[in-house]
């Protein structure tokens, strides 16, 4: 009986382990596609003549996300709909420079197959497009701009204008095989007009760059280094500001979703700006980040995609136009759509959380024994950079004297244990101040950029702002309001605030948690 136990064990041992290992393979080939080089996939062929190869497997999958929805190619996305604004509303998709019948033929079978593409999905609701291509070189010699990635206190005093890209004609390339088309440029002027319009924006790099994209033969498209995987390139403005590096992150999460990818793609800042601590959520979103001008001689891209500049993004454009959105869970939308609904800034939320191995499945749904957390977040003087004097403009004049009296009224609160937590962000890592809004049941503070993290606060954390007279911008009304959470404001006169006042309004947003 005793060597039948053991015998049973070792073959269930066995099954366990085997089934463990083809599971690992499964899924590790799954979301490696590049490993199967005979796939079918116009958009990933191989032409390494006369080039330095670099093949890259590195690629993060995407995590499992509870307000994930589908980010299917619907044509009947209706415009100004909040799928239109947040999400895929990204519906007329067209080709600038179709992928050539012979190289098709040849990309399955023939390694020597040559022939780029490029296309652009255009979105009729924020009037901007995501562009991708591939078979494209960057020329980064032809980019007028600082090399980017320093150190801040190395490149003091650097003007903005000198971070900024210029791109000379022919700073990108795209390979083509029609004799025709070689020498010429990929767009006209009315193709940017209709599809990369200017707007409101007074330099529009994006449109810049696809305006330096030339056509060259078979056998020009000679580059030191191939990226294999897929990358987006982003061009940085207000990069260490931490609302528009959201609208950052949020433009190259939604161009990787509306372009498909299998996997986290890897970001290239086709800016020159110095590091930043913000860099630490780039390299946690997405695989990889690197700038343009560290690539030593030419580069290929197998498959570029262009993202929107922050500025077009619906977090932006709602500063000033009127977007008539509403959070919902993704559940609720799925049996019930409604186009005057969203859950996608839940789900970029939850990309944050995962993005940082925090559990995204996380509700506050009754007071935790250890007590309610209070996030005050705070704003504190910190080098920023290059052009900045290392001092925060104050938007509440009595900050301190409010924080103190806040905790010394929650120490003698007696209905139920509060935790004050003193949210001094510009001193915290990226990380640290994730963990400490998704642990927040209230995020207090003063209208600052820092609140913008409220992103990824979980679904029944309550927002509480004070607004003085000379910042009374929605911004983080509407966050509030677009991803579903609830928001309370108090607006001061001036900059100075009544604390007695606040804890009053605080006092009553936590009876409405059951303390």
């Amino acid at each position: 009986m005793m060597m039948m136990k053991a015998k049973r064990l070792k073959i269930l041992l066995f099954l366990f382990a085997f089934n463990s290992i083809t599971l690992y393979f499964y899924f590790y080939f799954s979301s490696h596609p590049d490993y199967f080089p005979n796939r079918s996939n116009p958009h990933f062929t191989r032409n390494h003549t006369k080039s330095h190869v670099s093949i890259t497997a590195t690629a993060k999958p995407w995590p499992i996300l509870p307000s994930y929805l589908p980010w299917s190619h619907n044509r009947e996305v209706p415009v100004r709909s909040c799928e239109g604004y947040f999400g895929n509303g990204f519906t007329l998709l067209v080709d600038a420079l179709k992928l050539s019948p012979a190289s098709h033929r040849k990309s399955v079978s023939d390694s020597s197959a040559g022939g780029g593409w490029f296309r652009c999905h255009y979105s009729q609701t924020l009037l901007s497009s995501i562009c991708e291509g591939g078979q494209i070189r960057m020329i980064a010699e032809k980019i007028v701009m600082s090399k980017g990635g320093e150190e801040l206190e190395m490149v003091l005093g650097r003007g903005e204008e000198e971070e900024l890209p210029l791109f000379k004609p022919g700073a990108f390339q795209i390979e083509v095989l029609e004799r025709s088309k070689i020498g010429k440029k990929l767009v006209n002027v009315d193709f940017l007009n209709n599809y990369l319009p200017n707007g409101a924006i007074h330099r529009h790099t994006m449109r810049q760059l696809v305006d330096s994209i030339e056509l060259v033969g078979p056998n020009e498209l000679n580059c030191s280094e191939w990226v294999e995987e897929p990358t987006v390139l982003v061009t940085r403005f207000e990069y260490a500001n931490v609302f528009h590096t959201f609208t950052d992150w949020y433009s190259a999460y939604v161009a990787s979703r509306v372009t498909g990818l299998p996997n986290r793609p890897h970001i290239v800042f086709m800016d020159g700006h110095c590091k930043a601590q913000l860099e630490e959520t780039w390299n946690a979103l997405f695989s990889s980040i690197r700038y343009a001008k560290s690539f030593r001689g030419p580069v290929c891209f197998r498959h570029a995609i262009l993202a929107p500049l922050g500025y077009e993004t619906a977090w932006f454009k709602g500063l000033s136009e009127d977007i008539d959105c509403n959070g919902a869970s993704a559940r609720e939308l799925w049996q019930h759509p409604d186009d005057k609904k969203t859950a996608r800034l839940s789900e970029f939320g939850e990309m944050i959380r995962a993005a940082f191995g925090f559990p995204v499945d996380r509700h506050h749904n009754s007071r935790p024994v250890s007590g309610l957390n209070v996030l005050f977040v705070r704003r504190e003087d910190y080098l920023a950079h290059p052009r900045h004097g290392g001092k925060v403009q104050s938007r509440l004049s009595n900050e301190e004297q409010v924080f103190n009296s806040i905790e010394g009224w929650a120490s003698n609160h007696s209905a139920c244990k509060l935790n004050i937590i003193n949210g001094l962000f510009a001193h915290m890592s990226m990380k640290e101040q994730v963990r400490a809004i998704q642990d927040a049941s209230v995020i207090a503070g003063a209208h600052g950029a820092g609140l913008t993290h409220i992103v990824s606060a979980t679904p029944r954390t309550v927002v509480f702002e004070i607004v003085s007279s000379d910042y009374r911008r929605p911004h983080f009304a509407l966050i509030a309001k677009w991803k579903g959470l609830e928001y309370h404001a108090i607006y001061l006169d001036g900059s100075y605030a009544d604390p007695p006042g606040v804890i009053y309004k605080l006092s009553g947003i936590l009876r409405g948690l059951g303390c």
